[in-house]
C-alpha cells in the first residue's frame, strides 16, 4: 500500500504543487483544488500547524540596542560631511526582541522547507515592485494559528465537497481551516 497519492506527477513536480497548495491555504485560509490534492494538502498543513501550537510560547523577551538612520521631515536620510565625505547620521534605538529558542528555531525551520515566500502586491501597483512587502508566514503560523487551535487536538482544516469537475470529472472540493 503506498503512504501517499502520487497525483500523475513526477516527484519534483508533486512537491512543488504540493508545497504551493500548503503555502496559499495558510496564507488566504482556503483554497479549491481537487479531493486526492486536498487529502495530501491536508497531512502537511496539519503538521505545520501542529508544530505552531507546540512552539508557540518557546521564545525569550531580549532587548538590544539598534542603530537606525535619522530622517528629516521629507523621510530622507540626514547626511553630514566627515573628512570630505558625506556620512549618514545614525541614532542609537533600543528595540525589544523575540529571540527562539532552540526548539523552535528547529521547528521554523522545518516549516521554512515546506513553504513558499509569499509577496503580497497592493492592487493600485499591480506588475510593479516598488510598494510590495514580504509576508512571514512563519510568525503568522506562530502568533496566529498557534493560538487560534491551542486548545484543539488536531483537526484544523475541513474538506467541502463542491461538486464534479467539467472536463475529466474530478471531485472539487474547497479545503479550508477551520
Amino acid at each position: 500500500m503506498a503512504m501517499y497519492r502520487k497525483l500523475g506527477k513526477k516527484a519534483d513536480a508533486r512537491k512543488a504543487l504540493l508545497r504551493n497548495q500548503v503555502t496559499q491555504l495558510l496564507y488566504h485560509g482556503k483554497i479549491e483544488t481537487t479531493e486526492a490534492r486536498a487529502k495530501e494538502v491536508r497531512k502537511i498543513a496539519e503538521h505545520l500547524i501542529t508544530l505552531a501550537v507546540k512552539e508557540k510560547d518557546n521564545f525569550d523577551e531580549v532587548t538590544v540596542t539598534a542603530k537606525v538612520a535619522k530622517k528629516d521631515k521629507d523621510g530622507k536620510r540626514v547626511k553630514e560631511t566627515v573628512d570630505g565625505k558625506k556620512v549618514t547620521v545614525y541614532d542609537e534605538v533600543e528595540k525589544k526582541v523575540k529571540k527562539d529558542q532552540p526548539s523552535r528555531l528547529h521547528a521554523r525551520r522545518q516549516m521554512l522547507k515546506v513553504l513558499y515566500p509569499v509577496v503580497e502586491v497592493p492592487t493600485e501597483a499591480a506588475g510593479k515592485k516598488a510598494g510590495t512587502k514580504k509576508v512571514d508566514l512563519t510568525a503568522k503560523l506562530f502568533d496566529e494559528y498557534g493560538t487560534k487551535y491551542a486548545n484543539r487536538k488536531g483537526g484544523y482544516t475541513r474538506i467541502v465537497k463542491i461538486g464534479e469537475r467539467r472536463g475529466d470529472g474530478a471531485m472539487k472540493v474547497i479545503l479550508e481551516l477551520v
